[in-house]
């Protein structure tokens, strides 16, 4: 087979494994919220995620440490992307389905292209504004069925569209600053660290002992959110974005596919036309938003 044979199979591979990854995290997170609160679910994630980050990033690949304000930023960047971020995610989880949860998550892109809009001065175009509306509408109209029988609450949407303004917002706030050659493993590791620990406190003052039962099924699921999520499919997308930022992604427009799928076939989530509609628009939605789309727009963690 010939070179450029190997990387298409190597693209059409790692895409899709991606595609299937990145928005298992919200059917990994139902299945830990039957055993254990929310935070604690979060906390062991992040901790177990950053110890083999920091480990590869440093024990064997021998990257430098941060210097000086590289820790500042690598804090506040923790701060929104993982203590405000997927602290809210975690929570919200308790009130959204895995599929909605999914379905949300995949159109962070587009609230970041709008949020550049203001901190990164880009234009906001007629695509971004349809985009954002469109995106919306699919979210609602695929929860629309769920609200009548309580497995999708308006607190638990509001909670998680906050989580993902805050993970534009860390996105941008990256995408914005110097990193001086410092290594993405190396940043990832120690964000998702210094995260965890900002979230260390809220987590101990309610954490009840009852409600966390460290089962077989708890620490699957605090695995799967921690290597094959937050490690390999950030991985996988950090290279699919070296190679072409452009077709890569055109691979987002899988994942809610893929993640009613897998909520569906795990946790017995209902599809029908309400859900059908509604990832049919958020697809639409992040077509549109694709348009003109610049590398440095789309950051995954």
């Amino acid at each position: 087979m010939t070179k450029t044979g190997n990387k298409n199979w190597q693209w059409l591979l790692a895409g899709i494994s991606f595609a299937i990854l990145w928005p298992s995290a919200s059917t990994a997170t139902k299945v830990g919220l039957t055993t254990a609160q929310p935070l604690v679910i979060a906390l062991v994630r992040f901790a177990l995620a950053s110890s083999i980050m920091l480990f590869i990033a440093h024990g064997i690949q021998k990257q430098r440490l941060p210097k000086k304000d590289e820790w500042k930023q690598i804090a506040l960047y923790g701060f929104l992307n993982i203590t405000v971020y997927l602290g809210c995610y975690v929570i919200a989880m308790q009130n959204i389905t895995a599929g909605i949860g999914a379905l949300a998550v995949a159109i962070n892109p587009v609230f970041i292209s709008f949020l550049s809009v203001f901190f990164l001065k880009e234009k906001l175009t007629i695509p971004i504004m349809i985009a954002i509306l469109i995106c919306t509408i699919g979210v609602v109209c695929a929860s629309w069925p769920l609200f009548g029988s309580a497995t999708v609450t308006v607190s638990g949407l509001l909670i998680l569209l906050f989580s993902m303004l805050s993970y534009s917002a860390g996105a941008i706030y990256f995408s914005s600053k110097s990193w001086n050659g410092l290594s993405l493993l190396t940043i990832n590791g120690w964000q998702t660290l210094m995260g965890g620990i900002f979230l260390l406190p809220v987590m101990i003052l309610f954490y009840k002992s009852n409600q966390n039962h460290f089962t077989v099924k708890f620490w699957l699921s605090a695995s799967w959110l921690a290597i094959p999520v937050s490690i390999i499919a950030v991985q996988l997308w950090m290279w699919l974005l070296s190679i072409n930022p452009v077709r890569a992604g055109l691979w987002l427009f899988l994942c809610p596919l893929f993640g009613f799928i897998i909520a569906a076939w795990w946790m017995g989530d209902k599809i029908d036309i309400f859900t059908v509609i509604g990832v049919l628009l958020v697809i639409t939605g992040l077509l549109l938003s694709k348009i003109n789309a610049r590398k440095n727009q789309v950051v995954f963690d």
